[in-house]
């Protein structure tokens, strides 16, 4: 392991938005920095639906009065300032755009180091492409901020050059990939019979493709579509399922703890990943699922978009679907579970090919330079 040798009892400040427990990449980081002799918090917020903590690092969640919205990150900004400016630390990392001005603010005042952490184009996504007025105020920011902090690193090779073409900003590339994991399966709360089992693991909000597979799944002989975890429009595909008589073919479980989730994706047969080219945030996308599917040794059907097309292609570990019909889905599902063994030897070699102990050391490396 590389390690952050004579750099002992380093305070590191994490600032997330979320309520820390389903974000597995800030998990493994500050896992990663713990391990390595520093002394972690994670900073979060908690909301009525949090469930209990136990982290092998300290944590912290705050009790906001807005769930979302400007005045959800406002208040979000002003108590994270609040709480860097009287906390002692050397390092605060921002993880996203909307934690970075507090982050900044209190690096100015305390000349203490700040990084940031991208973990996806956050002006791009959906929610902020069709309104204009707000992505133009996440703009304004980021365009003021990014180029004045010296460390950042983000997920994927795409995104990086995209900040360097807009900013000449250089950013480190730290994969979101899975910790290296013996397999240890457990079981459906429903009854999954000798059912093909579909998976979908991550936020259930627009641009997806879940959709597309709920609309294709009465083309599928003998198969079933579980997603796991929740979002946006969580609601609404539950109620599009009811209303279609679907329930037998669509199974929700809501979010689950990782430990829970691991033991359920290698029950799957295939792993989904059908992001929607809604924007530069989806077309860029490398998301941390399609690494889960890979080390829970299941197949892969993504979209055809450069990161994960990348991924899937040069290791011959699934399929890329060419048309977001129904019918162009379910023929290439059907083809997949038809040869299923094709993948087996290409998912074991690549499960050891990407795993967080081979990422962390470069993670580990921009720490060092920076403490």
């Amino acid at each position: 392991m590389y390690r952050l040798k004579n750099k002992l009892l380093k305070k590191i400040v994490i600032a997330v938005t979320n309520d820390l427990t389903t974000d597995q990449r800030v998990h493994k980081v500050c896992t990663t920095l713990s391990e390595n002799g520093c002394d972690i918090l994670l900073v979060g917020r908690k909301r009525k639906s949090s469930i209990p903590l136990e982290r092998s690092y300290k944590t912290t969640r705050m009790r906001l009065l807005f769930e979302n919205g400007p005045l959800f990150y406002a208040e979000y900004n002003l108590r994270l300032f609040l709480k860097l400016l009287f906390t002692k630390f050397d390092i605060c990392v921002a993880n996203d755009l909307d934690t970075l001005l507090a982050s900044y603010m209190v690096h100015k005042i305390r000349r203490k180091e700040v990084v940031y952490d991208s973990h996806e184009l956050f002006t791009e996504v959906p929610e902020l492409v069709h309104r204009p007025k707000i992505q133009k105020i996440w703009l304004t920011l980021e365009q003021y901020l990014l180029p004045k902090i010296h460390h950042k690193m983000t997920v994927c090779d795409s995104i990086a050059a995209y900040y360097k073409r807009k900013y000449q900003s250089s950013f480190e590339v730290i994969r979101n990939i899975p910790v290296k994991r013996t397999l240890s399966e457990g079981s459906f709360p429903f009854d999954t019979g000798d059912k093909t089992i579909i998976l979908y693991q991550g936020a259930v909000n627009i641009g997806r493709g879940l959709e597309l597979m709920i609309e294709t799944m009465p083309l599928l002989s003998n198969a079933l579509f579980v997603i796991i975890g929740s979002g946006d429009i969580l609601k609404e595909l539950q109620e599009k399922v009811a209303k279609q008589n679907k329930g037998h073919l669509v199974k929700f479980m809501g979010s689950l703890e990782p430990e829970k989730l691991r033991k359920l994706t290698p029950l799957a047969d295939i792993g989904v990943s059908l992001e929607e080219d809604l924007g530069l945030n989806y077309r860029y996308a490398l998301p941390n699922k399609i690494f889960d599917y890979i080390q829970s040794k299941i197949p892969v059907i993504c979209s055809d978009l450069p990161e994960m097309k990348k991924i899937i292609c040069e290791n011959n570990i699934g399929e890329v679907l060419t048309q977001r019909t129904p019918e162009h889905l379910a023929k290439t599902i059907q083809e997949m579970v038809a040869n299923k063994t094709a993948y087996s030897t290409q998912l074991v070699a690549t499960a050891k090919k990407f795993t967080w102990e081979k990422e962390s050391k470069k993670l580990l490396k921009i720490y060092k330079g920076i403490l």
